[in-house]
């Protein structure tokens, strides 16, 4: 499969990537203490099949059981929802979509805060944001993948926190996941380097200790070692003739660095 898109392939995945950031847009008012990561997904898999008409991709994919992600504090990723993990005050959570529209998927995932958190957890989830916004700043043609993954790793480590090494970023169309892999620690200059109409997610897991990583029973939910916080951001991003464009920007949401520049997305 090339790693160029068509046009074709562009404008359908910007309409993937606009419809599941909408989820994630839909959900997160319901995001509160007391409700289940079950009823979450409930409410996910009602809105994408009966108001977007679109396929909620995870759901039995190589045998994942629900529609959505649920990633609770220590878990890192592939958090499965079920009705005996109920939000409480004070925790974070990922919640990770990915929609497949006509055939293409659409990618993302966002961290929420549950109540008062704790300082720690505020850091975290706002380093890791930060880390996905410089790896989003260095996407564009002639640059390349270890750009991107030492951008997340200077920053990640400049706070004490470290870089999930097990799980990465990947390569999105028509298939959900395909070449190339996005590592999120590296070094300048190495690596593929980027070409325009390439199609990818960057979603840096930032751990507050450190990156070794443990997969629990059900082969799917990963967790810290250490089981210290874990927090997670995602976007499906296209390589454009003049920079990037973030095919999954939710509205109103600017990718600002953090000095305070803001990034020019498409």
């Amino acid at each position: 499969m090339s790693l160029i898109k068509t046009p074709v392939d562009i404008q359908a995945m910007r309409e993937a990537g606009r419809l599941a950031a909408d989820v994630l847009v839909y959900i997160a008012p319901y995001v509160q203490a007391g409700i289940s990561t079950l009823e979450l997904d409930r409410l996910c898999h009602e809105y994408m099949v009966s108001v977007q008409r679109v396929i909620p991709a995870p759901l039995n994919y190589h045998g994942f059981p629900k529609s959505i992600c649920t990633s609770v504090n220590h878990v890192i990723c592939h958090g499965i929802p079920t009705d005996k993990k109920i939000l409480k005050n004070g925790d974070i959570i990922n919640i990770d979509i990915t929609v497949i529209h006509q055939g293409y998927h659409g990618d993302t995932s966002q961290m929420f805060l549950v109540g008062d958190c704790s300082p720690l957890a505020h850091r975290l989830c706002k380093v890791s944001q930060e880390c996905l916004y410089l790896g989003i700043a260095q996407v564009r043609q002639g640059a390349t993948l270890g750009d991107i993954g030492n951008a997340i790793q200077t920053h990640a480590q400049a706070q004490h926190f470290s870089v999930v090494r097990d799980y990465c970023g990947h390569g999105i169309g028509k298939v959900f996941h395909e070449d190339p892999q996005i590592l999120h620690y590296g070094q300048p200059g190495t690596g593929m380097v980027l070409r325009a109409g390439m199609i990818f997610t960057i979603e840096p897991m930032i751990n507050a200790g450190t990156h070794h990583t443990r997969l629990l029973s059900d082969q799917w939910t990963v967790v810290t070692r250490d089981h210290q916080l874990s927090a997670q951001w995602e976007h499906t991003l296209l390589v454009t003739d003049t920079g990037v464009e973030v095919l999954t920007l939710r509205p109103g949401e600017e990718i600002i660095l953090p000095t305070g520049t803001a990034v020019v997305t498409g």
